[in-house]
């Protein structure tokens, strides 16, 4: 049998079926992220030459030979290790596509955390335009929720202790009015553009820089924005929104999980089996919407750590966002996933 080793569970062989989300994974994939550094290049070129900084004929090549252009991965493997960087040995790579004295406006003016910060911000717009529908339909579920079974009565609990009977309807509002929210703020996420050049002055550039970011912004879809490689609250704003979204849906995990242990109150329907007693359903869903939340709110705090960019760029604190954030991303999809299922899974709630 062929060995397959992982040290994530977000693409661990079995591990998968329960924390995976291959939509997702996509946008986090090295062939995403080498397409959207490869749009970065034929961008720039193209927005270099409409200012007259490069060629016209330089540009077009340019943006030509990123269409077509293959990566040896391989290589790039080895050069990261060297370098710390992808870029440089991508930029090495393309510059002997075009070929030619053109070769030479490849990249111009740019600097590798550029074309890696502007890739990541082109793959999270995506990102979070398909977590912005999972949590509207997570709130429209619940909705429909609300309108079957929204005047029955639960019991309701303070401290863990039975208290006095509530409504379906003053549960599910709870659940519900956070990712409302959390959706309106999805819907108007700004994804800055990075463009600093060697030490976020844009040197190179001179009097043209400020118009050539801007129409740099415009052909990628992002928004024009001074640099911001060393300070890093775009990110940090964002892991801190998905460690929110996990975190309320970590709640409604909990409360259903409650639910299900009480028994009477609820009725799901996907329930998981046990290997040693055949009776049970376990609340699966719900319970790794709980581990998802605490594993996000783990992880924040790497990224609040990776704010602190010594001067104009860190190696350290840039290195521990790679580590950090595609994990919290995937841990935000899985949690929609299942937020969606399980709503979906829910036969009966309350009592008349």
């Amino acid at each position: 049998m062929r060995r397959h080793v992982t040290a994530s569970a977000f693409d661990h062989p079995f591990l998968s079926g329960l924390f995976g989300d291959d939509e997702i994974s996509a946008h986090l994939s090295a062939d995403a992220d080498i397409r959207a550094m490869l749009s970065f290049e034929a961008a720039l070129a193209k927005a270099e030459g409409a200012h007259g900084l490069i060629p016209q004929r330089a540009a077009s090549r340019i943006a030509e030979a990123c269409r077509g252009f293959t990566a040896d991965i391989a290589g790039l493997n080895v050069a990261t290790a060297r370098d710390g960087v992808v870029v440089p040995d991508l930029v090495t790579q393309l510059r002997t596509s075009v070929g030619g004295e053109v070769a030479q406006y490849v990249h111009f003016g740019a600097t590798s955390q550029d074309a890696i910060d502007t890739s990541l911000m082109i793959r999270l717009k995506a990102i979070v335009f398909l977590f912005s529908g999972r949590l509207d339909a997570i709130v429209r579920a619940l909705d429909a929720l609300d309108r079957q079974y929204g005047q029955n009565s639960l019991i309701g609990h303070t401290r863990m202790q039975a208290a006095i009977p509530i409504a379906v309807s003053d549960r599910l509002r709870t659940w519900r009015a956070p990712l409302e929210g959390y959706h309106d703020r999805l819907r108007g996420q700004r994804f800055p553009i990075q463009f600093g050049g060697a030490a976020g002055t844009l040197d190179r550039l001179g009097g043209k820089a400020a118009a050539i970011r801007a129409s740099l912004a415009q052909e990628l879809g992002l928004t024009d924005e001074p640099q911001w490689q060393s300070q890093r609250a775009p990110i940090a704003d964002l892991a801190n929104l998905f460690s929110l979204i996990t975190g309320s849906l970590g709640k409604m995990g909990q409360d259903i999980a409650l639910l299900a242990q009480a028994g009477g109150e609820i009725e799901l329907a996907g329930g998981g089996r046990s290997s040693a007693m055949v009776h049970k359903q376990n609340p699966v869903g719900a319970e790794t919407l709980v581990a998802f939340s605490r594993f996000n709110a783990a992880q924040l705090s790497a990224i609040h750590q990776a704010l602190v960019h010594e001067q104009e760029r860190s190696g350290a604190a840039w290195t521990l966002e790679w580590l950090v954030l595609p994990q919290m991303i995937m841990a935000t999809a899985g949690a929609l996933r299942l937020a969606r299922e399980l709503t979906g899974n829910i036969l009966r709630l309350g009592g008349s």
